[in-house]
């Protein structure tokens, strides 16, 4: 577990009192990502469950933003923002799980992270912490419950488990070209 004044660093928190920047960035260096052995990840929160991403999919934090909706797009594309000129599809993971329905509120944060083909946002509570596990200590999703939709595998911590999501598996075939799509005719108007 990272020590609480290092976890704000490493979220990107600060602490001179100025709220008037909506980034809030994660150090994704790859030279403390490339530890021999270890899984960086970022823990989120949805609810009271946490997930978690590979740090190396990760590029940064931010706060909540207006996001546009974007018509034609897949049920679980929520709309796109506007991040320093790139526009981001907003995918709505909580619906992706499952889980129940929750209105996005200012103080909600949006993760910013690559997959193979685009970068895109995805709405959670809250980021919580930046952690580190062995290889030894994740287990395979297959290994689990077959099956098991978007997840890569279980991360054993010092203070319990969590999902570590992959991104590539997020958006199905079919919803990765309506996505394209809807973006491409986003871009024409």
């Amino acid at each position: 577990m990272v020590p609480p004044e290092k976890d704000q660093q490493a979220l990107g928190h600060t602490s001179d009192g100025d709220h008037r920047s909506d980034l809030v960035a994660v150090r994704t260096d790859q030279t403390d990502i490339a530890t021999s052995g270890m899984i960086h990840l970022l823990v989120f929160l949805l609810g009271e469950q946490r997930y978690a991403l590979r740090l190396s999919a990760v590029e940064k934090i931010v706060l909540m933003v207006e996001i546009t909706p974007l018509p034609k797009a897949p049920e679980v594309v929520l709309g796109v923002i506007n991040l320093q000129g790139r526009i981001i599809p907003v995918i709505d993971i909580r619906r992706r799980f499952r889980l129940p329905k929750k209105e996005t509120a200012l103080y909600d944060h949006l993760v910013i992270a690559r997959t193979s083909r685009r970068a895109v946002a995805l709405v959670v509570d809250a980021a919580a912490d930046v952690t580190s596990c062995v290889e030894q200590d994740v287990v395979a999703a297959d290994a689990v419950v077959p099956n098991m939709e978007y997840v890569e595998g279980v991360a054993k911590l010092d203070d319990g488990i969590v999902l570590i999501h992959d991104l590539d598996k997020f958006l199905a075939l079919e919803e990765e070209e309506t996505l394209t799509n809807a973006l491409s005719q986003g871009n024409e108007t």
